[in-house]
């Protein structure tokens, strides 16, 4: 996209093409228009649309050009905050509902996929989360706790059962998760696109919003050619949040992930790694994850932008990283490269919104797009609709509040990553 092949690597090389759409030319009058065509926008004008709704979706480059299109493809369950603190953070009615939610929201993915037919590799597996050392496996050890104690389907593997699973000794276990999975996240945006279409949505791409108006009675929206009024908004740019409501992007802190895949491994290879095809990744902070596509292509990923000096050191480290798990793919090259951004809150836990009268958002997802976006996405859509009240979702509706030192973190993430794998930390 935009003539980058850093932007969506692999996923635009792969996904089946798009749906027809184009940018908006004039005026037109919906129920619901919705800022931003990633997974939460295009979850909410689905089911608004499947709900009888005039919605529009103003998408300003692409469908899946956000953090949508560029993320790793896992589908997990939970966020990365301990479930038993989430009452803590939350209160018990939030907490549980959320826990509940986020529970169940793989399944919701797998869902709409088998339902609308969308082509986007699902592998219904689960994931792994995998303990590099004996600080990492105590990590698990209570998370597993804390999810089995709700009855959710996880288990915790030794490091036996572990190598087996994953193909390596490197890590002390690992969380299995039977509720998550992988998909390739921007075949499945498109794929929600083109549900949401054949269900009377509209979507304009090419068509960045401006300005915005509250007239009283509709909210006027102007795009580079064209109007929208609508009774209600959606807001769902997330951490590519850029001209109106900045307040949106003020809060979050940009993290940036990056992930390179090789060409497709030969069936030797293949199963000597990841024989089920979970999807993978581990607890240290500057963590790293991988996970195969159906082509057999390992996709190999962490925490770094793939710019400036950056390009030359995680590119380095991604070659070294991967022979050092799996000796057998030393030398093995990297054919697709790409990187995004993650929009990070305080506490690590998304933000409901109300922007202003009859506007709502969803942001903030921390790195757990594809399962919490689908989700939320339908929350809205019921919101907007009045089919459910505010009262009813699953957090509290805040006002936004920036986040202090914002761009001093977002720098000390870069260069923090390129420091970590400059020296290998993760390694020695």
């Amino acid at each position: 996209m935009r003539d980058d092949p850093r932007s969506h690597g692999l996923w635009e090389r792969s996904a089946p093409p798009a749906p027809q759409t184009l940018p908006l030319e004039g005026r037109m009058a919906v129920d619901v228009a919705i800022v931003g065509g990633g997974f939460t926008g295009l979850s909410a004008a689905l089911h608004l649309a499947e709900g009888g709704a005039r919605v529009a979706i103003l998408e300003g480059v692409e469908i899946g050009f956000g953090g949508s299109g560029r993320n790793v493809g896992l589908v997990n369950a939970g966020m990365w905050v301990m479930p038993d603190d989430l009452p803590g953070e939350l209160g018990a009615v939030y907490g549980s509902r959320l826990l509940d939610l986020l529970g169940a929201a793989p399944a919701a993915v797998f869902d709409l996929v088998e339902r609308h037919g969308i082509a986007c590799e699902p592998e219904r597996q689960g994931t792994l989360h995998c303990a590099v050392g004996q600080k990492g496996l105590a990590e698990l050890r209570e998370r597993a706790r804390q999810w089995q104690a709700r009855g959710a389907p996880v288990r915790l593997l030794d490091a036996e059962e572990t190598a087996g699973k994953v193909g390596t000794r490197a890590y002390a276990g690992a969380l299995l998760d039977a509720r998550a999975g992988t998909i390739q996240p921007l075949a499945y945006a498109r794929g929600l696109a083109a549900a949401a279409i054949a269900a009377g949505a509209r979507i304009h791409t090419g068509s960045p919003v401006v300005a915005v108006a509250d007239a009283g009675t509709h909210w006027r929206l102007d795009t580079p050619r064209g109007a929208v009024e609508a009774a209600q908004v959606i807001v769902a740019t997330n951490a590519y949040t850029s001209a109106v409501w900045p307040e949106i992007r003020a809060e979050l802190v940009h993290l940036p992930y990056f992930n390179m895949a090789t060409a497709p491994l030969s069936d030797n290879l293949r199963r000597s790694i990841l024989p089920e095809r979970q999807g993978v990744w581990d607890t240290r902070e500057v963590l790293s994850s991988f996970r195969f596509d159906r082509a057999g292509r390992l996709v190999f990923g962490s925490v770094g932008a793939l710019r400036g000096p950056g390009l030359a050191i995680h590119r380095a480290w991604g070659r070294r990283a991967l022979a050092r798990l799996f000796p057998q793919l030393a030398g093995v090259a990297f054919e697709t490269e790409w990187y995004g951004q993650i929009g990070m809150t305080a506490n690590n836990l998304p933000r409901v919104h109300r922007l202003g009268r009859n506007v709502v958002s969803f942001s903030g997802y921390n790195g757990r797009g594809i399962a919490p976006g689908t989700v939320f996405g339908r929350c809205l859509a019921g919101l907007v609709a009045g089919t459910i009240g505010e009262d009813a979702l699953p957090l509290p509706v805040t006002d936004p509040v920036a986040a202090p030192r914002r761009r001093l973190k977002e720098a000390f993430y870069e260069a923090g990553a390129q420091l970590a794998h400059l020296t290998d930390a993760r390694f020695r």
